[in-house]
């Protein structure tokens, strides 16, 4: 059980570690290459909002094409995960008020941070003061969800 333990955790961590990787080298990790992506009033008046960045759909459309492909193969292939008993995969497929408003939301703090969860933990290390309070914020916004709306 212990070795089963210590064999999760070892993935779990080198998959952290290659999603940190890939983050920073996309750039995700730098939000005004984030911002410039999300900057869509400049694909009708570049003049008054600046250049759009392009290059972040190439990332997002990498890992979209690999959720696709790993949902839709998975359940088919009757293979075990390397250290689970089964794969859980999602069982919901509604789009409740909660998930819109809370999408709703992320998609705002974004745009006007240029950070996300995934991106501030990658960056949490280089100890920006950005970084940090975005962190900061995070944490109390998730508290504050789980106190009032839980």
């Amino acid at each position: 059980m212990k070795n089963q333990a210590l064999k999760t955790w070892a993935a779990a961590f080198a998959s952290g570690v290659l999603f940190a990787a890939g983050l920073v080298i996309s750039g995700m990790t730098q939000p005004a290459v984030v911002q410039g992506f999300l900057n869509f009033g400049s694909l009708f008046d570049p003049v008054r909002y600046g250049p759009w960045n392009p290059a972040l759909a190439f990332v997002m459309g990498s890992a979209l094409l690999v959720s696709l492909l790993a949902f839709s193969i998975t359940p088919r292939s009757g293979k075990k995960p390397w250290f689970a008993a089964h794969f859980t995969l999602p069982t919901r497929r509604d789009l409740d008020r909660r998930l819109l408003l809370g999408a709703m939301l992320f998609g705002i703090g974004w745009g006007l941070a240029g950070y996300c969860p995934g991106p501030v933990f990658a960056s949490l290390l280089t100890g920006s003061q950005d970084v940090l309070l975005f962190f900061s914020a995070l944490l109390t916004g998730m508290w504050l969800t789980r106190r009032f709306l839980a």
